[in-house]
């Protein structure tokens, strides 16, 4: 039962890594965060100035923004996930964002105890398709940093993959591309129109692609994270990217149809049950 449970949670990691993929990924916020000042409802974060669009990349980088999602899978409570952009930064003589999303688990589940991950993403801004410089994951609850790192050159066209900083893998790099988490940026910027979108990702090892449909249709469903029902745009897609238990990364997503089109919400079918992703927590502010 121990090894079951264990496997099971898992395969529910490696789901939420491919959720970084579908962009509901949010992470953990590392102690010396700086959290917005004063008290202030939820709601009253959502602003809509402009609606009828989606946003840019640049006005998203305007605010930074604090995320935190329940994780549920049947009537399990696996823990939190946290997403932020952690700061702007200079890396290999380029500015780029530091985006982080870190995993805990629910300590109160038989056999798994603490388990924290941290997933990290220096990401470049552009007119156009934002794109990943450099991905890697911590696993601190086994204290092994780097445990996992992609190293993109554009240059050459190659990635670079590490595995507790010994080379295992170069794979073929022909466009702008990610590791997963940049999606929880991107996809924004298409919630809430008829434009769909294909972004290619590099996990596990392999190239694979995210095929997003977005709607105009609007739904009111409630969440945690603010006192009234907030109107929804709705997504879907496929990471197209093998995973375990025959997974191939099909999900439905909301996005609140304001002007930051706040990421809300993400289920995940899988055999074994149904992976749900939801807000319960929100804050922003200025840069």
């Amino acid at each position: 039962m121990n090894a079951y449970i264990k496997q099971i949670y898992n395969f529910i990691l490696k789901i939420l890594k491919q959720f970084a993929t579908t962009g509901f990924i949010i992470f953990c916020l590392v102690g010396g965060m700086v959290f917005p000042s004063g008290v202030q409802a939820q709601d009253s974060l959502l602003t809509y100035d402009h609606p009828d669009r989606p946003p840019t990349m640049e006005e998203l980088l305007q605010w930074k923004e604090v995320f935190t999602y329940k994780v549920k899978f049947g009537f399990f409570k696996l823990g939190e996930v946290k997403t932020t952009i952690i700061k702007d930064t200079t890396y290999q003589g380029q500015k780029i964002w530091w985006l982080r999303t870190v995993i805990t688990s629910n300590s109160g589940i038989p056999f798994v105890g603490e388990e924290e991950n941290h997933y990290n993403t220096f990401m470049v801004e552009t007119d156009s398709t934002p794109y990943t410089k450099l991905y890697w994951r911590d696993n601190l609850d086994e204290n092994e940093f780097e445990a996992e790192v992609y190293e993109y050159d554009y240059e050459n066209e190659k990635v670079y993959i590490l595995e507790n900083m010994i080379p295992v893998d170069t794979l073929e790099l022909t466009e702008p591309s990610s590791s997963g988490q940049l999606i929880f940026y991107y996809s924004r910027l298409f919630a809430g129109t008829n434009q769909n979108y294909r972004l290619p990702v590099y996990l596990e090892r392999e190239k694979g692609y995210i095929d997003a449909t977005n709607s105009t249709k609007i739904e009111k469903r409630r969440y945690d994270a603010f006192d009234d029902p907030v109107k929804t745009y709705f997504s879907e897609g496929d990471a197209d990217i093998d995973g375990p238990f025959g997974f191939r990364g099909k999900y439905k997503a909301w996005y609140i149809a304001d002007d930051l089109r706040v990421p809300a919400e993400a289920h995940a079918k899988v055999w074994l049950g149904n992976v749900k992703v939801q807000l319960i927590d929100y804050k922003k502010e200025r840069r």
